[in-house]
């Protein structure tokens, strides 16, 4: 079974990854469009793996801006979630409230799979938004210049001397992909039945 299974998703893998490495590094801004939307994508799944693979192997070769847009993108579900649930507080019922403010925690240590409640619940709304804030903040991270020489930590590796340069820019990257996508579902996001129901 994990040879019927692994064989083709390694296929996947490999195929994504000589994908990224022949776009070369021409077009930075796009290229970290291109990452920060993998990341988004499925939340830990093959395409986010995918991304992150790509970027953990270039820190071998130095190449530190890739990683930057993958982290810094990784963090935008789970934040971009966890403030829908603070600006659309009426929207979300008591459960996704508090699993808002665990998103919130997950996000800033760059754990994407925070937001996995969430997208599960409502694909079709919380993907595209997380996409779009994800390719922004990969795009704004390259168009910086932001280099990143860990592989993971989320904001907490700020507390390493020179971990992450330049901090400001990298920060803003973070903030307007978290801006759209967490307003942007704020907006769209249905009332969940058993809101709607009290407020009846």
């Amino acid at each position: 079974m994990i040879y019927l299974i692994g064989k083709p998703v390694a296929g996947i893998l490999e195929g994504l990854t000589h994908w990224l490495q022949t776009m070369g590094t021409a077009n930075a801004v796009l290229l970290g469009a291109i990452l920060g939307g993998m990341m988004c994508t499925d939340m830990g799944g093959p395409v986010n793996k995918a991304a992150y693979a790509f970027g953990v192997g270039l820190l071998s070769t130095q190449t530190y801006a890739p990683m930057a847009a993958i982290m810094a993108a990784g963090m935008v579900p789970p934040l971009a979630l966890g403030l829908a649930t603070l600006v659309a507080r009426r929207k979300f019922d008591k459960a996704q409230q508090e699993g808002g403010k665990a998103a919130l925690v997950l996000g800033l240590c760059f754990i994407t799979e925070g937001a996995i409640p969430f997208a599960a619940r409502d694909p079709m709304r919380v993907l595209p938004c997380c996409i779009v804030g994800g390719a922004l903040t990969g795009a704004i991270s390259m168009w910086v210049g932001a280099k990143l020489m860990a592989p993971h930590g989320g904001l907490f590796v700020l507390l390493i001397p020179g971990a992450i340069t330049p901090v400001l820019g990298y920060l803003l990257a973070i903030v307007a992909g978290t801006l759209v996508a967490g307003l942007a579902y704020a907006f769209l996001k249905r009332p969940e039945a058993e809101v709607i129901a009290k407020a009846a």
